[in-house]
């Protein structure tokens, strides 16, 4: 019997796998097994939800008017404001505490005079990164004050002091429980994620409602939303302590306290740098977005000027805003690079000496102009550009908005755009059926997550149907798709030629250094010049926005191709066409979704801020909330933008546990 079994039971194992081998060949593309399983639940679930609900649109019966409880809860907010124990005990000192500590770093900024000021950030500049990093600081400061912006860059910087402070402390604390405790970093890391996707518009409306409009509202939107970055980088760096150390740390006897300081935080040095430069640059950003709800400076005289179409000044303000954005992402950046090298400087302006020069510097600086009567910008040395600025705009309309020979003019192409992309493709989203849009986004996010991530996207999408904003927000996702195609292709044109060539890396360097340090509101300005308002100058500024960043990860990821891979098919005969479409495309493909999911989230970032050049749709109903007060049609728009950032991000992004999930089942 012994003999027998086995040459009796290999051919019906033979045959089993006979039978079975096609369904197991489809089971194993986990792509076409997650379609089938959707199409047999779409086959039974939409003829019911058709019979209930016909047609194309959000049925009525499953929105729910939130109008009018949040306009009660507003007015409960503003009644109570003075007498309820939250808001005197609580809300109320901390808004305080919120405009004393602007308010001090201001009346510094004041008393030390533009002298002390300029001094103070040149050798700070100068200890860190050298001479020619001053010299582009004293320059940038000279031409704020050159514009006549002196005093609203004081007010931005003093709004971005004590936001940083804040929203780096936070980021501390928060990225210390991450990264000492598994628990609290399973439980932040979902928050976090979804921090860092929500475009900076849906943060205002609720700080607007709770502590009003105004200097505090505008501080702490800054706070919540450059916190996130501080706080990642933070847990990070500690998660990523080499365990050599760690262990004869821990050898030595140390307590958790000690291994903390003596180990832990130098070891994350690097990230805790890296996240101060991101958490300055996102709040440079949001402070100026701010300016809507009350946060004054630069970003106001921008929100200003573009409320009336008045280039000139704005320009005048978002000039030294781009400087601004410059020195500080420079200096942050040298200080990372600077501290978290392996070889100590011993120079004499590295340590407390050259910290205390440059103080001491900076005071006799600060008391010489004060002695002299010049702590106030000269007024004599202003240059006033709004006059020329409109005239050359007022002379681009009537030259090149239309009737240029042959390519047409600016706005004739804005046109074009809208006429031919944003309207057909915001006409199909709306005429599709809605539970067709919920199975489409369904399917996306299954094919590259996990049904977990699928039911995120799907309730996210249908929780802007029951919101009653359905048509406002397909138009805003038409906006982001046509944005984002754009984006995409020229991203990844640019990044596939600068990849191949070094040369054109360097040319575009600076220019992608500028563009990823400025600020979302500055991108309105010049498409505001070139195309006037709309939804296609709205999507333009999006598109310059995004680019960058796509560049720049396309480069990264084509560079980091395996040389091997490349040099095999070289020596196959294959030619630089097929060695990119068959090698490096297919080995750079993490990286090209990554460059997707990126143009995504920052074209939506922009595009719900285009509602102030026109854009319309979502941002629309933010900006009227704020502008009018009607802080229950701005909610409902924030909370249906929050829903729209969260799809598209579930939809584009496939992450590493995600895949790893993937293939445990597999």
């Amino acid at each position: 019997m012994s003999t027998t079994a086995p040459t009796t039971a290999t051919p019906r194992v033979a045959d089993a796998d006979t039978k079975t081998g096609p369904v197991q060949a489809l089971l194993r593309r986990r792509g076409l097994a997650k379609l089938l399983v959707l199409a047999v639940a779409a086959a039974v679930l939409v003829p019911l939800v058709h019979a209930q609900w016909p047609g194309t649109l959000w049925p009525s019966d499953l929105t729910v008017d939130v109008s009018g409880p949040l306009g009660k809860a507003s007015d409960w907010i503003i009644d109570n404001r003075d007498s309820h124990w939250l808001f005197v005990y609580f809300l109320g000192h901390l808004s305080n505490a919120v405009v004393i500590s602007v308010r001090a770093v201001y009346l510094l900024l004041l008393a030390l005079g533009w002298t002390g000021v300029v001094a103070g950030a040149a050798l700070i500049a100068w200890r860190v990164a050298g001479v020619r990093l001053a010299a582009l600081t004293v320059a940038s400061f000279g031409l704020c004050g050159l514009l006549g912006m002196w005093v609203p860059t004081m007010q931005t910087l003093a709004l971005m002091v004590v936001s940083v402070i804040a929203a780096v402390v936070l980021g501390v604390f928060m990225g210390l429980a991450a990264g000492l405790s598994d628990r609290i970093f399973r439980i932040l890391r979902p928050v976090l994620d979804t921090m860092q996707i929500l475009p900076a518009f849906s943060y205002l409306l609720p700080v607007a409602l709770i502590f009003g409009v105004g200097v505090p509202a505008a501080v702490l939107a800054t706070v919540v939303y450059a916190a996130p970055p501080m706080a990642r980088l933070t847990a990070l760096g500690l998660r990523g302590a080499d365990s050599g150390v760690m262990e004869a740390v821990t050898s030595l006897g140390t307590t958790a306290r000690q291994r903390l300081f003596s180990a832990r935080l130098p070891l994350a040095r690097k990230e805790l740098l890296l996240g101060l430069n991101q958490t300055i640059m996102m709040a440079l950003s949001m402070a100026i977005i701010a300016s809507m709800i009350g946060g004054a400076g630069l970003g106001d005289r921008v929100y200003q000027a573009l409320g009336t179409v008045d280039v000139g000044a704005a320009l005048a303000a978002g000039i030294p805003i781009v400087l601004l954005a410059v020195v500080l992402d420079r200096v942050t950046g040298a200080a990372g690079e600077s501290l978290g090298g392996d070889a100590e400087d011993t120079s004499a302006l590295r340590g407390w000496r050259g910290w205390s020069l440059a103080a001491g510097v900076t005071v006799v600086v600060a008391l010489a102009s004060r002695f002299a009567g010049r702590l106030e910008w000269p007024t004599s040395w202003t240059v006033d550009i709004v006059e020329p600025v409109n005239t050359a705009k007022d002379w681009m309309v009537d030259h090149l908005y239309t009737g240029v020979p042959v390519v047409g003019g600016t706005a004739d192409w804005a046109a074009h755009f809208t006429t031919w992309i944003l309207n057909p493709v915001r006409d199909g989203l709306q005429g599709l059926p809605w539970w067709s849009v919920l199975l489409v986004v369904a399917a996306l996010a299954w094919l590259i997550g996990t049904w977990q991530t699928a039911l995120t996207a799907v309730l996210a999408m249908a929780g802007i149907g029951v919101l009653g904003v359905w048509d406002k927000s397909l138009d805003t996702l038409a906006q982001v798709l046509a944005g984002v195609a754009v984006t995409v292709v020229l991203g990844f044109a640019i990044g596939i030629a600068t990849a191949r060539s070094q040369r054109l890396e360097r040319l575009l360097r600076p220019v992608l250094d500028v563009c990823q340090t400025m600020p979302q509101f500055v991108y309105l300005i010049p498409v505001v010049m070139l195309f006037d308002i709309g939804r296609a100058p709205a999507v333009a500024a999006a598109v310059v926005y995004a680019l960058p960043a796509v560049i720049r990860i396309t480069t990264q990821g084509l560079r980091q191709v395996d040389s091997g891979a490349v040099e095999a098919s070289s020596s196959l005969g294959a030619t630089n066409w097929q060695q990119l479409r068959q090698v490096q495309l297919p080995l750079a493909r993490p990286a090209l979704l990554l460059a997707l999911n990126q143009a995504v989230v920052l074209v939506l970032a922009v595009v719900v801020i285009g509602a102030l050049v026109g854009g319309g749709a979502l941002g629309y109903d933010v900006v009227f909330g704020i502008a009018q007060g009607d802080l229950a049609t701005g909610m409902v728009g924030g909370v249906a933008i929050v829903c729209l950032g969260l799809m598209l991000d579930r939809v584009t992004q496939p992450t590493a546990r995600r895949e790893s999930g993937s293939k445990k089942g597999a």
